[in-house]
């Protein structure tokens, strides 16, 4: 059996004996920077069936086509948790989404709050990091990037049953880990997995006094720490998902 070296999200169905057509920038991808040639195999996924092996079939500059072989790795969903999160400068944006998608979030939501500097994000852009991500750690899963959403729109319209992770850097030194288990015992094993969860991180500035209490009023929020010093926003994404994961996702 030859050797898959190369992993690509496809936007197109999957199984055995299918036929995938490649766009331009797949080609490219696979044939001008990749060197692939007719008879080499790719690992595929689309997010919604399971990765298969396939191999290329055809190979030109602009278009090609691969065909399913066989199923490699069954689709595995992440744990229903959000990634509520205040953009920052570019690369450390790209960098929360990229490590959201490896470290499991179901959705990535950017918001804009009072302290926000950043107005605009480009989702495409970053849906495309997020398949990158996915495509890099062997997942079968692609994190929706939902378009930037102010602060007060976003809690207007939450989700009642989603439980909300409250990371607020006032809350420095205290106990964290108790916390959430504490506030999560509505789950169907007593322990809050299987249950929606939203994680929310502060911009450079932390969220402001007023979206402080807002966060803390909302019926199911539990509010956190994430150790005795206060981290950076990216650092603190990738923190509190590991420590959301341990405790109640698939980490454990």
């Amino acid at each position: 059996m030859k050797d898959a070296k190369v992993r690509l999200y496809v936007d197109h169905p999957l199984g055995a004996g299918q036929s995938v057509p490649l766009d331009r920038d797949q080609a490219h991808y696979l044939f001008g920077v990749m060197r692939l040639t007719v008879g080499a195999q790719v690992l595929l996924f689309n997010g919604v069936d399971d990765e298969f092996r396939a191999e290329v079939a055809s190979a030109g500059k602009r278009a090609g086509e691969l065909i399913c072989l066989e199923l490699t790795k069954p689709l595995q969903l992440p744990p229903d948790l959000w990634l509520v999160f205040a953009p920052i400068k570019k690369a450390r944006t790209d960098f929360i989404v990229e490590k959201a998608a490896e470290m499991g979030a179901a959705r990535i939501v950017p918001v804009q709050t009072e302290f926000t500097n950043s107005e605009r994000v480009r989702q495409d852009r970053l849906q495309a990091h997020a398949v990158e991500a996915a495509e890099q750690c062997g997942g079968t899963f692609v994190p929706e990037v939902a378009d930037l959403q102010k602060f007060d729109r976003l809690l207007a319209d939450w989700p009642s049953d989603r439980r909300i992770m409250f990371c607020d850097e006032a809350e420095v030194g205290r106990a964290s880990l108790s916390l959430i288990t504490a506030g999560a015992e509505d789950g169907p094993d007593g322990t809050g997995r299987g249950t929606p969860w939203a994680i929310f991180i502060g911009p450079e500035g932390g969220f402001s006094d007023r979206e402080r209490e807002r966060l803390k009023a909302m019926e199911g929020s539990v509010t956190v720490s994430l150790g005795p010093r206060i981290l950076r926003a990216d650092t603190a994404a990738v923190a509190a998902m590991a420590l959301w994961q341990k405790t109640l996702g698939d980490w454990a």
